[in-house]
């Protein structure tokens, strides 16, 4: 049996967090033992099985020299004393001390998954050469380049980082089956205090500065007047999350625009929603846009990366480009007045192919791609 080092910064609420989490649990137990090692304190830690989280104590998110060099060394003795024969790394601060660690611990297999980079163009030239750099010193030390979408694959191409051949698409995986959600929709509505007759407009995602949820907030003062029956709902929480709440109140659309905190019922929401939404500057594949698709709500979302491998304008939602917000209102303007244009779209939605995103094909593919690897290794269990 082999074992499987997952390595990831904290465990937050996210994509990759909750991906890794399913991974370590659905592997095929009779050929792998799978662990993760995380940074302390993330609002998920309950959910790993019980001794299957080891602590990296120095492991943060922050960039900071003098304790990165520290948690590199603490991983290295981690990955020295567990011994497994795949070290699989996700976001960018594990990505790089992870597998720089797993280097330097001989492990024979390294894996890296990028869930979006480290980097993006809104960055300053020195900040983002510097973390290409990185990447392409790291990417010497793995044997595989996981993306979840072809345009992440397309920008470390471009970028010189890595060899293609190392380059595999492995997308972030949904529970489809978990969509729509059973639920009754009018009381779903009434806990958040809104109506049957409400058109509402939803966002998932963690309320940081990626996401951009001032330009949801912004969209709602431009569009509330034009649609009075017009919801805004942000579900997530995050360091913004109390500012955008009080920015809201200042406004006059604590009523209109909604800022949930984190929820559980984030495939509820979707069901009792009407039109879905984000306002993300950068991502990967952002799995609750798979989600909203499955449940077949039409979008509108800023052209991101891989966005726009599955949202195609005029057939499932509308994609302008990143930080347009004039053109985004409009889109969203658009739906909001239009029932006919709505319905057509969100049957474009409900057609759309999201079989490669099944969650449990994602840790088939995970599984072969580790055998693949070991195998060429020359590893023998």
């Amino acid at each position: 049996m082999v074992k499987v080092a997952h390595i990831i910064t904290r465990l937050d609420f996210g994509g990759a967090q909750a991906n890794t989490l399913y991974t370590a649990s659905a592997l095929d137990r009779r050929r792998f033992d799978a662990f993760i090692i995380a940074g302390p304190g993330g609002i998920l830690e309950s959910r790993a099985e019980p001794g299957k989280l080891v602590a990296a104590r120095r492991l943060a998110r922050e960039i900071n020299p003098v304790k990165d060099l520290a948690a590199f060394f603490e991983l290295r003795a981690l990955l020295l004393k567990l011994g497994p024969g795949v070290a699989h790394t996700h976001s960018s601060k594990a990505g790089i001390l992870g597998r720089l660690a797993a280097a330097a611990a001989g492990v024979p297999v390294v894996v890296h998954t990028f869930h979006g980079f480290g980097f993006h163009p809104r960055q300053s030239s020195l900040k983002r050469g510097l973390f290409i750099l990185l990447e392409k010193i790291c990417a010497r030390f793995t044997d595989a380049l996981v993306f979840v979408s072809r345009a992440n694959m397309e920008t470390a191409r471009a970028a010189g980082i890595g060899s293609p051949e190392k380059y595999r698409l492995i997308r972030s995986g949904v529970k489809l089956a978990g969509y729509p959600a059973v639920t009754d929709r009018a009381a779903k509505r009434a806990e958040l205090g809104l109506s049957s007759g409400d058109i509402v407009v939803l966002s998932i995602g963690n309320a940081k500065p990626q996401k951009n949820p001032r330009h949801f907030l912004e969209a709602a003062a431009r569009l509330a007047a034009r649609h009075p029956a017009a919801r805004f709902v942000f579900t997530g929480g995050g360091e913004e999350l109390e500012k955008l709440r009080a920015a809201a109140r200042d406004r006059g659309l604590e009523k209109t625009c909604l800022f949930t905190g984190w929820r559980e019922d984030s495939a509820e929401l979707l069901a009792a929603s009407d039109l879905f939404v984000l306002t993300s500057l950068w991502e990967g594949l952002p799995r609750s846009l798979v989600e909203a698709f499955k449940t077949g709500l039409p979008a509108v979302c800023y052209r991101t990366d891989g966005v726009a491998d599955i949202l195609q304008d005029g057939v499932n939602g509308f994609c302008p480009e990143p930080g347009d917000l004039d053109a985004f209102c409009a889109a969203l303007s658009g739906l909001l007045g239009d029932a006919a244009l709505r319905a057509r779209l969100a049957a474009g939605a409900a057609a759309t192919d999201l079989r490669e995103f099944d969650i449990d094909f994602m840790v088939r593919q995970q599984e072969d791609l580790y055998e693949e690897l070991l195998s060429k290794k020359g590893f023998h269990k």
